[in-house]
């Protein structure tokens, strides 16, 4: 009986932020790997849009702005766009609370 609420909660923590690999936006769609200007192109500007931190290339010679492009409400889900650079490094969604 004490694996039901535990895994229930499992779950909950699982919906609330989880990663997706592509964004729908009208009939087009967003994948990881795409270009700043393909998604601005396809989705137009983002709710909000903050550059986040830096990282530096493998070669540790060339240095990349991080920033983070937040789209939605839609369906009640956030979706949290991660650049690196000029391209989409990672889609993650939540859900609106």
């Amino acid at each position: 009986m004490k694996a039901i609420p535990l895994s229930l909660t499992l779950l909950a923590g699982l919906l609330m932020a989880s990663q997706a690999h592509a964004m729908r936006c009208g009939s087009k769609l967003v994948n990881e790997g795409d270009l700043a200007f393909e998604v601005l192109e396809r989705c137009g500007e983002p709710k909000s849009r903050d550059i986040v931190g830096y990282t530096l290339s493998y070669d540790q010679r060339r240095e990349f702005k991080i920033e983070e492009w937040i789209y939605g409400p839609k369906s009640g889900v956030y979706y949290i766009l991660n650049f690196e650079g000029t391209r989409l490094h990672r889609i993650e969604t939540r859900r609106k609370q």
